[in-house]
């Protein structure tokens, strides 16, 4: 009892000595409150018209990346390492980033037709560069379709396989209504959404 009693009596008396070490006005000036503006968050225009190049190849990178975790994932299902929903994910960022490059893809086709047209108009380049900037605008717009449909495709087969997984863990007893009928909200969406 003594020993805390001297314990707490030297912490009370360093207390009082550290207080008077700080400064009497504890308030923040407002001014250094806010960040600077740093040149590094200013971005130039060209950098923005260059941009979805490096997105691309981010994009790439990662449709790469997944295709190789989807790959694995497949093995390691296969030993029962891994959870068959979680290879079915894995296999569904696949069809999600291959529908995103696609749509990138048709952007920066797109910038590249706006500025094939602007160089058109001025007269720097001749028709022919034109009409092949344009017939790669119209294969992006279809590869971009397509890759639309296919994620559209497998979203509804995810959600109709999630049902059927939710209706046979309800039907064990480890599942509950409560998410067969999220699932089948879900499907029914998907389904309103396709039509």
């Amino acid at each position: 009892m003594k020993a805390a009693t001297l314990f707490a009596l030297t912490m009370i008396a360093l207390a009082r000595l550290c207080a008077e070490d700080l400064p009497k006005n504890a308030e923040p000036n407002p001014a250094e409150v806010e960040p600077p503006i740093l040149p590094g968050n200013l971005v130039p225009e060209e950098s923005i018209k260059s941009q979805p190049a490096s997105d691309l190849g981010q994009l790439e990178r990662k449709l790469m990346r997944a295709k190789e975790n989807a790959a694995a994932a497949e093995r390691l299902f296969k030993m029962g390492v891994l959870a068959k929903l979680e290879a079915e994910n894995r296999a569904m960022r696949v069809v999600k980033l291959e529908a995103e490059l696609a749509q990138a893809r048709l952007a920066t086709a797109q910038l590249q037709v706006d500025q094939k047209q602007q160089q058109f108009s001025a007269g720097e380049i001749a028709r022919t560069e034109l009409d092949l900037a344009q017939m790669q605008l119209t294969q992006a717009k279809q590869a971009a379709e397509i890759a639309s449909a296919n994620q559209k495709k497998a979203e509804l087969d995810a959600a109709a396989i999630n049902l059927a997984r939710q209706q046979k863990l309800l039907a064990l007893g480890s599942g509950g209504k409560s998410a067969v009928r999220r699932a089948e909200e879900k499907l029914a969406e998907l389904k309103r959404a396709s039509q």
